[in-house]
């Protein structure tokens, strides 16, 4: 098939039987993980677990330190907006495409990376003062921007070596790993500042990503086969978007991963601010929605990935997630309902007090397991762009995913307060169910 400059297109290779059957192809244990899938994938865990360290230092460790150090809550808040770099991976999507290999970038933005951190550690917040904050800014503001480079080198070689059978797996590492860096960086790093200090934290953090470089050069099962030489290079043009789109099922993809998230996200900003109005303390919010939330997520993902390793197909899996995700929300709304009216609260030690506390971890179990089919979804739409594409085509949908995610987030509260959170919330029921009606339309390139 001719797409644009490019003359071959990958298909994906299938496991014999996995079309004959609409649902689980058998029952019984799951295969255990070759050793050459065992060899991939632990070298992606733990490169996706430096992976989600910028993340975990921004949202959990920064505000607090930046706080400390006597900022006001505008200027910690307008931090945030260093983020931005994330939000433009599609302008050197194409430079990971064409030139050199998705692992020779992937070594070159984690050793900047450490370079970064170096800087940092010679920049103690105490010392610089308010005249230093533009160059921490600054510097913070490269540590995005090589975190996002990484980003796309390292979900591209994912793309690249992970074969159809071994997505799953390779999704739940991704998330999984991910999340437990950002747990990390945003916790742990947080409990040890009393015993370490500014320049020894950012140290640290220089070393571990060195140390994550090396891995990322050396390690035998990340070596991608030679790619086939093209006549052109991707350019930053309309036809090379035309090309991205052109892929079988990329614009169904990218309108799914725009929407899935749109009413869980609104409703996990909304409920717990809900809950803490309604006689809920900040405590007890923070050990279930924090501590606890982490773990059912992971343990979401983690079950996504073992239902994808014992054969169950994708759509199927991902339509059975989301309906359970739906009735969460469901069971949720109707909490939300009668605490909305007049004189209810959350008295200590009642049942109505540990069923809403429950939905918070619930919601996050079944948002893990959406979230790991979801990104198996993107991975294998990413694997029948030609290999010249796939950085630029995998960014693309995983920008669309992150804007889908940042969107109700960011105007949850504002929907609240302007329309009551009746309205509100059955509005993010109605998003919520938007996913199932766009699963009927998936093709069929990607079943």
């Amino acid at each position: 098939m001719l797409l644009g400059p490019y003359l071959v297109r990958r298909h994906p290779r299938r496991s014999p039987g996995l079309e004959a059957n609409p649902g689980r192809r058998r029952p019984g244990p799951a295969p255990r993980p070759s050793a050459g899938m065992r060899g991939k994938l632990l070298p992606l865990a733990s490169l996706y677990l430096v992976q989600g360290l910028p993340y975990g230092l921004q949202s959990g460790l920064l505000p607090t330190l930046l706080r400390a150090r006597g900022l006001s809550l505008t200027r910690v808040g307008l931090a945030k907006v260093l983020y931005a770099p994330w939000l433009f991976k599609l302008v050197w999507a194409p430079l990971v495409d064409a030139r050199g290999s998705a692992r020779a970038w992937l070594t070159r933005s984690t050793v900047a990376l450490g370079l970064v951190c170096g800087l940092l550690a010679a920049l103690p917040p105490a010392e610089a003062g308010q005249a230093g904050l533009p160059v921490a800014a600054a510097l913070l503001l490269l540590l995005n921007l090589g975190a996002a480079v990484q980003d796309v080198a390292l979900d591209t070689l994912a793309v690249q070596l992970l074969e159809p059978a071994e997505l799953g797996p390779g999704n739940t590492v991704q998330v999984v790993a991910y999340k437990l860096g950002a747990a990390l960086a945003g916790g742990g790093l947080l409990a040890l500042l009393p015993t370490l200090s500014w320049p020894r934290l950012f140290l640290l953090l220089a070393t571990t990503y060195w140390l994550a470089a090396a891995l990322a050069w050396t390690a035998p099962a990340l070596r991608q086969p030679p790619r086939p030489r093209h006549s052109e290079h991707p350019h930053y043009t309309l036809h090379l978007l035309q090309d991205v789109l052109a892929v079988p099922g990329t614009p169904w993809t990218a309108g799914f991963v725009l929407t899935y998230k749109l009413g869980e996200q609104g409703a996990s900003s909304l409920f717990p601010l809900v809950l803490l109005d309604h006689g809920a303390s900040a405590r007890e919010l923070g050990l279930w929605n924090g501590v606890g939330a982490v773990a059912c997520s992971i343990a979401g993902s983690s079950l996504a990935g073992a239902l994808l390793a014992r054969r169950w197909q994708l759509l199927p899996l991902l339509r059975s997630v989301l309906r359970l995700r739906l009735g969460g929300l469901v069971c949720q709304t109707a909490l939300l309902f009668h605490l909305d009216t007049p004189g209810a609260s959350l008295g200590p030690s009642t049942v109505l007090r540990g069923a809403a506390l429950l939905s918070l971890c619930l919601q996050h179990f079944l948002g893990g397991l959406v979230t790991t089919a979801t990104f198996t979804v993107m991975m294998r739409c990413s694997q029948l762009a030609p290999s010249a594409l796939q950085a630029t085509h995998y960014s693309l949908l995983a920008t669309l995913e992150l804007l889908g995610k940042l969107l109700l987030g960011a105007l949850a509260g504002a929907l609240a307060d302007s329309l009551g959170l009746r309205p509100c919330f059955s509005l993010l029921l109605a998003l919520s169910a938007l996913p199932l009606l766009c699963l009927s339309l998936a093709p069929s390139s990607l079943a």
